[in-house]
């Protein structure tokens, strides 16, 4: 549903100047760029990069650190002589099962356990031997005790890690976007023309980089558009989804129209013009199926930090849009004001959905 519209929107706004007598109006759109750049900031700043992150550092082996204090405790008897180690051997195994049903309730691959890398995986192993009286149940329990031990260590050592996973994957989609627009693959096309055809007077630009090269930059944005959307749906959530999705679709409007107004100037025939448009038009929402099918199942840090990776290219889209009108002393006031009517709609909606009960909650 949700590729089906950005599809819809992408190619109606941006066939819509090839197809009608439209006349490009440069305040207007830049109105509602201005305003789309204060719902994606918002969008960004307040759903997509929090959730990111919130997704990249929890735990997902939550329950199996529930289960290495729980099998800790155990132990703690059994050095106690409160119970035998044999004792502990079954204690521990029921606590296992247990985990192991919470993980088939909760409806999470047991994607540890395949490969053997998890704690529960490698407990249950050391109690394989045990019933297999491979070893004994005291030597059993020093095992489990020094498994736990490095299970500790291995999560001290991910979380001075994640700092740098966090910032670089926000940073990564922000430099990609900035990579994109220095090589002159940009995708801020409305600018550029819009400034051109006033200093000149005549409506075709003559842009340094091809016309293709700049549909190309526009079709990549999409796609980075389609990849923010994917992994919102990936995580299961439907209001998390919605808020990126509102995000995405009112910034895609604009895009798409200013393409369209883009390729009637530089295309010398209509068919060229509606290729570019259906290109464009066609990479959100195969992002939005490629990035969902791909993510789904996977571990939540993995789409935590795809979402902070496409928050970044939120974050330069929404500034590149609207910074040069605001460092401008005739436009700048107008723009900060388009930008902030989209922060605060956002804002609105965001509360909104709280009160109705839509809100993301954890």
């Amino acid at each position: 549903m949700y590729a089906l519209i950005a599809l819809i929107i992408a190619l109606v706004c941006g066939l819509a100047p090839i197809f009608t007598k439209i006349k490009e109006d440069a305040n207007k759109l830049k109105i509602l760029t201005g305003i789309a750049a204060g719902i994606i900031i918002a969008s960004a700043l307040l759903v997509v990069i929090p959730e990111g992150y919130e997704l990249a550092t929890t735990d997902e082996h939550a329950a199996e650190e529930g289960l290495a204090g729980s099998t800790a405790l155990i132990i703690l008897e059994v050095n106690n002589d409160e119970i035998t180690a044999e004792e502990g051997i079954e204690e521990i195994e029921a606590l296992l099962g247990g985990h192991d049903d919470h993980e088939d309730e909760e409806g999470h691959d047991d994607h540890a356990d395949e490969h053997g890398e998890g704690l529960s995986a490698k407990i249950e192993h050391v109690i394989e031997e045990v019933e297999h009286e491979e070893i004994d149940a005291s030597t059993g329990i020093l095992e489990i005790t020094e498994l736990i031990g490095a299970h500790s260590h291995e999560d001290e050592h991910e979380e001075h890690a994640s700092g740098l996973m966090l910032g670089g994957a926000i940073l990564g989609g922000f430099v990609l976007m900035l990579i994109l627009e220095g090589s002159g693959i940009g995708h801020a096309v409305h600018e550029e023309h819009h400034e051109h055809s006033h200093e000149h007077g005549h409506g075709h630009v003559h842009h340094s980089a091809s016309g293709w090269m700049l549909v190309f930059g526009l079709t990549l944005h999409a796609a980075t558009d389609g990849l923010a959307v994917g992994a919102a749906a990936a995580t299961g959530s439907i209001s998390l989804t919605a808020a990126v999705v509102f995000a995405v679709l009112i910034h895609k409007g604009p895009a798409a129209f200013s393409l369209g107004v883009f390729s009637m100037h530089e295309r010398s025939e209509r068919k060229d013009s509606i290729k570019d448009v259906i290109i464009f038009s066609l990479a959100t929402p195969v992002m939005i199926m490629i990035a969902y099918f791909a993510l789904e199942g996977l571990e939540t840090s993995i789409i935590g930090l795809t979402m902070l990776f496409s928050g970044g290219t939120f974050l330069y889209v929404a500034t590149v849009d609207t910074l040069p009108d605001i460092h401008n002393a005739e436009s700048g006031k107008k723009a900060m004001t388009y930008v902030v009517a989209g922060i605060v709609i956002m804002i609105a909606l965001l509360l909104l959905a709280d009160v109705l009960g839509l809100g993301h909650s954890h």
